[in-house]
């Protein structure tokens, strides 16, 4: 890892850790969390495959030089983060569980990679839906079950149902951006593109 490509700069507190899974509006999020300020790091370790062991120094590399953090590995070790990063703000990001299975499926059909073994213990969702459904409805579960007395520090979002700038920025201290929320990385708009080219 080359120290130079990521210098450390000023940073903005708290910092703010998006803890839903992949394919619930993170890059969304991430969009709307750039047009903030924020400085936000993405997937790390993906190909990783001694990601269980290089998690934490991966982690703490990046989380000294970004603001937020969004997508795999952040959700997998928020515990943590919360301990390591005490009055850290986090959002998590929530889909029904049947549309996150199929948007897996068409996304990463029968790819395996480290990260999702690490995470779901099977590397590709096609033919193992039941599997991470649990795996994301668990998830899902422990964070509402460990924020469950410090409502300040966590929001849920879904995206489906409007959630926007207004949830966002009243929770991190902002006013509202005059844009429109982003709405990055949809079905509909990969579909589009596609036909297009």
């Amino acid at each position: 890892m080359n120290t130079n490509e990521h210098p450390k700069p000023r940073l903005l507190t708290p910092k703010v850790f998006c803890i839903g899974f992949h394919k619930t509006g993170t890059s969304s999020l991430a969009a709307a969390l750039s047009a903030l300020g924020y400085r936000v790091a993405g997937h790390i370790g993906v190909l990783d495959p001694d990601i269980a062991k290089n998690v934490y120094p991966m982690t703490k590399y990046f989380a000294e030089r970004y603001d937020a953090f969004q997508d795999n590995p952040w959700p997998i070790i928020f515990k943590d983060l919360d301990k390591e990063y005490p009055d850290s703000k986090f959002v998590m990001s929530i889909r029904d569980s049947n549309s996150w299975i199929e948007s897996q499926v068409k996304h990463f059909g029968s790819e395996v990679t480290p990260m999702r073994e690490w995470i779901y213990g099977v590397g590709c969702p096609l033919g193992n839906e039941s599997v991470y459904i649990r795996r994301l409805e668990q998830h899902n579960n422990e964070v509402m079950e460990y924020f469950a007395h410090r409502p300040k520090d966590l929001l849920v979002m879904d995206f489906s149902k409007g959630d926007g700038w207004k949830e966002l920025c009243t929770f991190l201290g902002h006013e509202n951006p005059n844009i429109p929320f982003p709405h990055h990385n949809k079905a509909s708009d990969r579909e589009n593109a596609a036909h297009n080219q």
